[in-house]
């Protein structure tokens, strides 16, 4: 028995003793594993500083849009109000490079953000505002009352959407600069040269994923089929800058981002129309001195290019490799009810909105979409991942209808529109011709890893705009002389082909007209006229209206799902036929434009302007009233990247703001050594069970 009592003690001690060391072992891989997963940048290591980043809950400031409440600016007030707005634009930039560069600070405290972002900048933007209203009575006005209120601010987390789209909460036009965050704001480029503000995974789509959603109308009599090409290049000149004379004249820097230029060589933020007049002009047509602008298009494959180092290029989030256009495709098209009339002169147009990812869709006008694919699928919210063999392509159809006075509103937006649901431009508004342009990029394939995009290609935009493709835009400056533009009415009322070589060709009989139809609740889609094709040769596309499930209509057609919809994009692929839009009033002959009865002012105060919903189109997804043909159920969900590109898995859909990667649930292949940590502990605490029952 003695025996017996000195061998059970030294046992249980030695069973208590291994329980005690797995229990300690075990907690001890998870605490380290936790820790260290927990220290991790998740955006995938450390930044170029070598240190590591916090997450933080806010990656956007959210502001409401003032320039889009001043719609009737006193012409003795309008450049000292652009000038304010353009401060506007700025302190929201800067307030976003504090937001990216105070991580810690914002984990350390979390009033942070409102006491020393937020906050401060309130204060800024209402000393601004006080001064626009100070401009307007000095010039005899009246202080604009809608800006009273709008000068607080919000921070946005990752998992809020967009804003709703009547543009309350947010920056609801053109140009201007509006504010968001990253997706975990500090993250600094890394792997594959992805930006500090994405784009991230759920951008992109594998556009062979995608269900079809693009149909082809049939023929209308009656519409105009003519259309006028203009060849201006690709931008061989290599003319860039960060200015928009439109929204912000005489401030550089003012858009925030890089433009491509064609057609007018002296488009800078201080242009004026003498000297647009006597520029030279990158065009065939010397006759065309128009101004053709787009935010680049770049590659982020680690490489940068000459703007690194500079406001509006990496200074703000705008890193990459810069693509040039394979092809820039202008042309101007019909209406679908009547004939057009001239473009005054110096007109100046902006379709898309390059806040509307924080603004909301109502002023979308984004496409995107792979050669081969352009009659099939149309995205507005989702890069395109395109097969082998298969180019990237933007698409854009401007506003066709014009308030017949004025050359500029002071939102840039009332004084043209688009038509509506039947084609007809509303409010005494006349129909002029639709500008088109279909720009073509062979950008590398990117490839989604782990839930990261590697080679991503993103437009460029404002560091807070994530660099989403809904915020793709494009800007046009009508600085044709009069003998020209009358070539070009006469050319679309008489449905010839015309310009670019065209040699005044009469449309193609061999095919469709492909004028736009309109149809029940769902409308129709754009249409292809100029033969049958292939995918990668498909034919030529029409003016169509879109439907409710958000096909774009081509050419002068929009939606009739229901209200006033969007004139989209053509859709047509290389080598097809010419859209067949329609057409409206003639011009006359001579060198005199005929611009319906009416004389163009710079006045920027619009004598008819069209309510909101005529002046802007529909974009965004998944939207009755959208103009895009939407990416929908599963195809988004299970959207992949062709082989090549490692996982090609890539998350669901979604236009709200996103972190990079997210917490512990995307991080779980890490977290191995706490699995098998944990596994220990439970073992220990089993065999101390069961020693305390034996020796009870």
């Amino acid at each position: 028995m003695g025996r017996n009592s000195r061998r059970r003690p030294t046992g249980a001690r030695r069973a208590t003793f291994a329980a005690v060391a797995l229990i300690l072992g075990g907690g001890g891989l998870v605490a380290a594993n936790v820790y260290a997963s927990a220290s991790e940048n998740w955006g995938g290591g450390a930044n170029q500083n070598g240190t590591d980043q916090v997450k933080s809950g806010t990656v956007t400031i959210d502001c409401p849009d003032v320039g889009q409440k001043l719609t009737d600016v006193p012409n003795a007030a309008k450049q000292n109000v652009d000038t304010e707005l353009s401060t506007l634009d700025k302190q929201i930039t800067e307030a976003y490079e504090r937001l990216a560069s105070t991580r810690q600070a914002q984990a350390d405290d979390a009033n942070y953000v409102q006491n020393e972002i937020l906050g401060p900048l309130k204060d800024n933007r209402s000393a601004v505002i006080d001064r626009i209203k100070a401009d307007y009575q000095k010039a005899g006005g009246t202080a604009p009352g809608a800006v009273d209120g709008m000068a607080a601010c919000t921070g946005m987390a990752a998992d809020q959407g967009q804003p709703p789209a009547d543009g309350q909460n947010g920056e609801g036009g053109g140009d201007q600069q509006n504010g968001s965050g990253g997706q975990d704001a500090g993250q600094q480029q890394g792997d594959g040269g992805q930006a500090v503000s994405g784009p991230v995974a759920s951008d992109f789509v594998d556009i062979t994923t995608v269900q079809p959603d693009v149909r082809k109308p049939a023929p209308q009599a009656g519409a105009s089929t003519g259309e006028f090409v203009t060849k201006c290049g690709v931008n061989e000149n290599g003319k860039h800058n960060t200015d928009n004379v439109i929204v912000a004249p005489g401030v550089k820097n003012g858009a925030h981002h890089l433009h491509d230029y064609v057609g007018n060589q002296s488009n800078d933020a201080f242009a004026t129309n003498d000297t647009f007049a006597a520029a030279e002009t990158s065009c065939d047509d010397q006759g065309d001195k128009s101004s053709y602008y787009w935010p680049v298009l770049r590659v982020q494959d680690g490489t940068q290019d000459f703007d690194q180092d500079a406001d509006g290029g990496g200074k703000e989030g705008n890193v990459g490799r810069i693509l040039v256009a394979k092809q820039a495709e202008i042309k101007f098209v019909g209406s679908p009810t009547g004939e057009v009339v001239g473009m005054p002169r110096f007109l100046r147009i902006i379709t898309g909105d390059a806040k509307a990812f924080t603004n909301g869709p109502a002023n979308a006008n984004a496409h995107w979409s792979c050669t081969g694919f352009e009659d099939k699928v149309q995205l507005t919210d989702k890069y395109p991942i395109c097969p082998q063999g298969s180019q990237v392509v933007r698409s854009f159809a401007f506003q066709s209808c014009w308030d017949g006075q004025n050359i500029d509103s002071a939102n840039h937006r009332t004084h043209v529109a688009f038509a509506d649901a039947g084609g007809n431009c509303q409010n005494g508004f006349k129909a002029i011709p639709q500008l088109t342009m279909r720009l073509v990029y062979d950008a590398p394939q990117p490839s989604i890893d782990n839930g990261q995009v590697k080679n991503a290609y993103a437009v460029d935009g404002f560091p807070e705009q994530l660099h989403k493709p809904i915020t793709d835009h494009d800007d046009f400056i009508n600085v044709m002389t009069d003998d020209l533009m009358n070539q070009v009415v006469g050319c679309i009322n008489d449905g010839r082909q015309c310009g670019g070589g065209a040699d005044d060709q009469p449309p193609a009989t061999s095919a469709p007209s492909d004028q736009p139809s309109s149809g029940g609740d769902n409308g129709s889609a754009p249409g292809n006229g100029g033969g049958t094709g292939d995918d990668n040769g498909a034919g030529g596309n029409g003016g169509g209206t879109g439907d409710d499930n958000g096909a774009p209509g081509n050419g002068g057609g929009s939606n009739s799902g229901g209200g006033n919809q969007t004139e989209q994009p053509p859709v047509d692929t290389p080598g097809t036929a010419p859209d067949a839009t329609p057409g409206g009033e003639g011009a006359g002959g001579g060198s005199h434009v005929d611009h319906g009865g009416a004389t163009p002012k710079v006045d920027t105060t619009p004598k008819s302007a069209p309510n909101d919903e005529s002046a802007a189109p529909q974009g965004a997804s998944g939207d009755d009233n959208t103009g895009q043909a939407p990416v929908t159920g599963d195809a988004t969900a299970a959207a992949a990247a062709p082989a090549g590109g490692g996982d090609t898995s890539v998350p669901p859909a979604q236009t709200e703001p996103q972190a990079v990667t997210g917490g512990l649930a995307e991080t779980g292949a890490q977290l191995w050594p706490a699995a098998i940590g944990g596994v220990l502990v439970i073992m220990g605490l089993l065999l101390l069970r069961r020693i305390g029952r034996r020796s009870v």
